[in-house]
């Protein structure tokens, strides 16, 4: 019961955050392409890596309480996968289909490439 609560109140704080992002995106970039969504789910990239880093190098059993928290909760909470596959279904179905490619591999590839960066940079820090 205790990971429940953990997952449910990193939940909580990654999706007002997701919600704080899309709405700052929108009104910075507009809405001619899911910035909000995007940037998101590469910044969560980033993210998880640095977590999983920082988790690998504590090594210890307080690591699995931060992992939940953090990784499923904050993290799941913050990125979005059903989001984004919408907004792909979205632009195909406005037969935008070069918009479509775009956003999904680069959606893919730099949460990806931010996800190892992530992992890189947090390994100099905590080693």
């Amino acid at each position: 019961m205790n990971k429940l609560l953990l997952v449910a109140a990193g939940g909580a704080v990654g999706s007002v955050a997701r919600y704080l992002v899309g709405v700052g995106a929108m009104r910075v970039m507009g809405p001619g392409w899911p910035y909000g969504t995007f940037t998101v789910n590469v910044v969560g990239g980033f993210l998880m890596g640095c977590l999983a880093s920082w988790l690998a190098h504590r090594g210890n059993t307080s690591s699995e309480t931060w992992r939940v928290m953090l990784g499923v909760g904050v993290l799941g909470g913050f990125t979005t996968f059903s989001s984004f596959s919408l907004e792909t279904a979205l632009m195909i179905q406005k037969r935008a289909y070069g918009q479509a490619f775009t956003y999904s591999a680069a959606s893919v590839l730099l949460a990806i490439a931010a996800l190892f960066a992530g992992l890189l940079v947090a390994r100099k820090v905590f080693a």
